[in-house]
């Protein structure tokens, strides 16, 4: 049974090899000790997320990715993770990086926050920065 589906609000992308990062995203959820029930990752535009940011978080600016945590308990997650297509393009050419392993990369950092990691603190944002690395150099072998 499918547990990840991707999902397209008002912007397509092209994921190489969906099926693998699907299998991938469940072992992050394995390797990090927590059941995974169901994630939607939504694609959607800038103006779609800052909609949301402004609507749910009350926060009114760009961002490239809202993860919304839907679990009743810590023994089955569930979530939505809206991604800004045009943010991670931006953010891939800022950071002179490919397009798909920003994307990978903005997955992967959803998932993790369904494992509990946060990034307000520099503290925080250190390590999650260090698990999404982590987790791209497996991805990416």
């Amino acid at each position: 049974m499918k547990k990840i589906f991707f999902r397209y609000a008002d912007k397509k992308v092209l994921l190489n090899d969906k099926l693998h990062i699907r299998e991938f995203v469940e072992t992050l959820f394995e390797q990090e000790n927590m059941k995974l029930t169901i994630i939607n990752y939504i694609f959607c535009s800038d103006d779609y997320l800052l909609q949301i940011n402004k609507s749910f978080l009350q926060h009114d600016f760009y961002t490239d990715i809202i993860t919304f945590n839907l679990s009743e308990n810590k023994n089955s997650i569930i979530g939505e993770i809206y991604i800004s297509v045009d943010r991670v393009k931006e953010n891939a050419l800022e950071q002179k990086t490919a397009f798909q392993n920003e994307m990978l990369r903005v997955i992967f950092h959803g998932a993790l926050h369904l494992c509990g990691y946060k990034d307000k603190s520099p503290a925080e944002k250190k390590k999650m920065t260090l698990a999404e690395d982590k987790y791209l150099k497996l991805y990416l072998g």
